[in-house]
């Protein structure tokens, strides 16, 4: 069933992927804010009915709890979107797919300063390699525009920060949200926090362009679209409820050779050898810090099966009339 979920998530985020690089490059819609108003709003509507006729359970959750738990985490998702959807106009999915692997080292940076990582010399030599290769792919990269990699930059930036927050206000407040409850609240904040950028920048040329005829809306488009953006959300969340996040990080190493692949065959990404090299040093990066996650995820699973073995032991002691453990 792991395999199960993991299959149905890389094929599904690299059908999103893709998907919205044509979109946005190809199919004449060179719009991500309005792409990712479009997502969410779906994704809105098919969570509000999924909660209202009693197909998924609601959580109680107060007002309180929603301004300061969900909404700074919805804002962060939305520039996640947004940002990681406008780098596609500049850059290739191969070059974007090589700049995520900075994931952990934002993760890791931004876990440090507010608390819920560990310092360690070791894991921060590790996240210099990882750099490293980065730097190495972006500088062997020919269409390197510094336009679309500061935008996914900053949705890396935004992602980690959102992810250290999920950790932080909602599972130390106890709130434990299913895939649908997630997007049923999680959502709608996000849309609306969409709407101030849209107002800014992409509102009045759609709506032109509309006006002239230079943009066709194809509505089974859009709508497979979104629906395979809600789906990949569902996807996740079910992934990390069923298995950990650490293994959507081991799959997601898999996806990105996957879309680098793709991207080459499908839109004829120019990929070097530098290119190849950098990501190669940055892969072998990636992997030693989830294998050293694994590693202290086993540890601390042995030392918890010891410490239940020793409490179920003293009380047996004691009856034999033997000294309990202490």
């Amino acid at each position: 069933m792991n395999l199960a979920y993991v299959s149905v998530w890389i094929g599904l985020s690299g059908t999103v992927i893709l998907y919205n690089k044509w979109i946005l490059s190809y199919f004449g819609f060179p719009y991500p804010i309005s792409l990712t108003m479009w997502h969410m709003f779906f994704s809105s509507c098919l969570a509000f009915i999924c909660v209202k006729i009693g197909w998924v359970s609601g959580v109680d959750m107060s007002s309180q709890t929603y301004m300061k738990a969900v909404v700074p985490i919805g804002a962060l998702f939305a520039g996640t979107l947004w940002l990681g959807n406008a780098a596609y106009l500049y850059l290739s999915v191969s070059f974007i797919q090589m700049l995520k692997a900075l994931m952990p080292v934002a993760v890791f940076g931004v876990g440090c300063l507010l608390k819920t990582e560990t310092f360690s010399v070791d894991t921060l030599s590790n996240m210099i390699v990882v750099t490293i290769g980065v730097a190495i792919a972006s500088y062997g990269e020919i269409n390197f525009i510094v336009m679309g990699v500061v935008l996914q930059l900053l949705s890396v930036a935004c992602e980690s920060t959102r992810l250290t927050l999920v950790q932080i206000l909602l599972q130390r407040r106890g709130l434990k949200l299913n895939p649908v409850t997630t997007m049923y609240y999680i959502a709608p904040c996000s849309f609306v926090f969409l709407c101030i950028p849209f107002a800014f920048i992409e509102m009045v040329p759609l709506y032109s362009n509309l006006m002239d005829g230079k943009i066709v809306l194809d509505i089974p488009v859009f709508v497979s679209n979104a629906g395979a953006a809600f789906a990949l959300n569902m996807a996740v969340f079910l992934l990390i409820g069923k298995t950990s996040a650490l293994t959507m990080n081991i799959a997601g190493v898999v996806k990105d050779w996957m879309l680098i692949g793709l991207s080459v065959v499908l839109f004829h990404s120019a990929v070097t050898p530098l290119n190849l090299g950098g990501y190669l040093i940055a892969f072998g990066g990636v992997c030693y810090y989830n294998y050293k996650k694994i590693q202290a995820m086993q540890a601390k699973q042995a030392q918890a099966a010891a410490a239940k073995a020793a409490n179920v032991e003293a009380p047996l002691l004691g009856a034999k009339g033997l000294p309990a453990a202490k």
